[in-house]
């Protein structure tokens, strides 16, 4: 049984921690077993998400004054949070990924950057390029214009070159 005090430091942890979130995601796992929820465990935190279980009250208390207030209604049954804080994306992947073993594990709640998405949205959630990649992607795009223009202004060049090997070869062969 908790104490208030242990109550309260449990409320302001994750109220402290879904306030800076980018992305939320309220998962059902009845049925998993302590091994796989240690296994979840690890996984989360080598992503760098937050993951706890909560009681439902404690987290409706603790998510109030959040942008995942929306999220209170659905919080029923045992469920388990997890807070990606770095890439939005981070928590629906480990969730995907672990869901594919474990099919105990149920997505009751997603919500990202406050707004409440359909549970059916993991998978496009998950598949969202991390920040590198968007960066990455953004760069090619902004460079593929200008790799154009100095092919463009090179072949006047490169033609004259092959026209002129072209004559000697003929020349040679003559």
């Amino acid at each position: 049984m908790l104490t208030l005090e242990q109550k309260k430091t449990i409320v302001a942890e994750v109220e402290d921690v879904a306030k800076s979130a980018q992305s939320a995601i309220a998962a059902e796992y009845r049925g998993l077993s302590v091994g796989e929820m240690t296994k979840l465990r690890a996984e989360a935190r080598n992503a760098g998400v937050y993951l706890r279980v909560v009681k439902n009250s404690l987290a409706r208390r603790a998510l109030e004054s959040t942008g995942y207030s929306c999220m209170n209604e659905s919080l029923t049954g045992p469920l388990v949070l997890l807070f990606s804080n770095e890439d939005p994306a981070s928590g629906a992947r480990i969730v995907r990924d672990f869901a594919k073993d474990h099919d105990k594990l149920v997505v009751k709640v997603i919500a990202l950057n406050g707004k409440l998405l359909p549970t059916g949205g993991l998978e496009s959630l998950a598949s969202m390029p991390t920040r590198d990649q968007a960066i990455g992607m953004l760069m090619s795009v902004m460079k593929a214009p200008i790799e154009k223009f100095v092919r463009t202004l090179a072949e006047p060049n490169n033609k004259l070159v092959r026209t002129i090997a072209a004559v000697r070869d003929q020349k040679e062969c003559a």
